[in-house]
């Protein structure tokens, strides 16, 4: 019979290491996840349950009801979603109208103070939002937009992190592909659209996704440039949810959570790849 031949020490040494940095791997990866976990099942449990102590890991009945509580609550929820939609599609195609020229400008073209210019931007991107609350709100006032979904959209434009970012990239590009481009007789339009934004395409995702996260989540920003419930977004509905009701319905609040937090979910796992390869130099082939 052959004898068992026992690990060696230098294997056991190097596979300890491992199967610890393994270990809290899974625990980071739970503690990120259960949250999530915990919203959609909640979402799915009756009241009582949803109340019960200590709390049930899985509904022993799916149920519905928490998603019609929140649409039968009084609030306008397919409005509120309607809003959220239209401020966000309108915020992501804004910046990337600004974004893609300013950047291209920065990285490719030489102009009188493109260095102060640039530092504007990043001092821009520095900023707290918190400090342009009131002057933005005064100056959509002015301008009679409050009672409007302008105030949530103009003032997001111009994203100083996606021109960054996009000036990055774009300086990753050779100079010899966009001569070759113009002496094809290119314009700087053509040279923008059809040469740097697809190889750019990963960029692009990851600054677009950013964009929508951003907005998407937005609270405090609508809830200051925003005085009538016809133009504020989901996320200033699922906060009044909690007033709605009487005492806290988890399963409602959870129901309106997913409704909030799907969709970035799946536009995610959808983009995660181009985020990755957005912040990886791959060269240029």
């Amino acid at each position: 019979m052959e004898k068992l031949k026992l690990p060696s020490a230098d294997r056991v040494k190097t596979r300890v290491p491992q199967l610890i940095s393994d270990f809290f791997k899974i625990v980071v990866m739970l503690a990120f996840v259960f949250p999530f976990y915990w919203m959609i099942i909640t979402a799915f449990k009756t009241y009582p349950e949803s109340m019960q102590v200590p709390p049930t890991m899985w509904p022993t009945e799916f149920s519905l009801e928490g998603f019609y509580a929140t649409f039968n609550s009084g609030l306008s929820i397919p409005r509120y979603m309607l809003n959220t939609v239209i401020v966000t599609a309108s915020v992501i195609c804004l910046q990337l109208v600004v974004m893609v020229p300013a950047a291209y400008a920065f990285a490719k073209r030489k102009f009188p103070l493109s260095g102060l210019a640039f530092g504007v931007v990043l001092v821009a991107f520095m900023i707290p939002q918190q400090l342009t609350y009131i002057p933005v709100y005064l100056m959509m006032a002015d301008w009679r937009l409050i009672s409007s979904l302008w105030p949530q959209i103009l003032p997001l434009g111009a994203d100083a992190f996606g021109i960054f970012m996009l000036r990055q990239s774009f300086k990753q590009i050779p100079d010899e592909i966009i001569e070759s481009a113009k002496l094809d007789n290119a314009n700087e339009l053509q040279v923008m659209v059809q040469i740097m934004l697809p190889m750019c395409k990963s960029a692009m995702i990851t600054i677009a996704m950013f964009s929508f996260i951003g907005t998407w989540n937005s609270y405090f920003w609508p809830l200051v440039m925003t005085n009538n419930d016809l133009y504020r977004p989901l996320t200033l509905a699922i906060e009044r949810l909690r007033d709605a009701e009487v005492g806290i319905h988890w399963n409602t609040l959870m129901a309106g959570n997913c409704l909030l937090v799907v969709p970035i979910l799946v536009v995610f796992i959808f983009a995660s790849r181009k985020i990755i390869e957005g912040f990886t130099y791959r060269g240029v082939k």
